[in-house]
């Protein structure tokens, strides 16, 4: 069930990633619902999703990068 959160979220990112405000939104929600671990592994997927996408740069500060 865990792993079915993180996916979700996953998910949900990818989907809002055109709107850097909806993103943001959507990832403090993330970080609010997911254990520590699952966030360090949404941490790890983020940098890896952004890199094509300057615009989100800005929102690793959520989780402290």
């Amino acid at each position: 069930m865990a792993k079915a959160m993180l996916e979700y979220y996953k998910t949900v990112l990818q989907k809002v990633s055109f709107d850097v405000k909806l993103f943001s939104k959507e990832l403090k929600k993330a970080i609010t619902k997911l254990l520590p671990d699952e966030i360090e592994e949404l941490k790890a997927w983020l940098q890896i999703f952004i890199t094509d996408k300057p615009e989100l740069q800005p929102t690793l500060i959520y989780l402290k990068v």
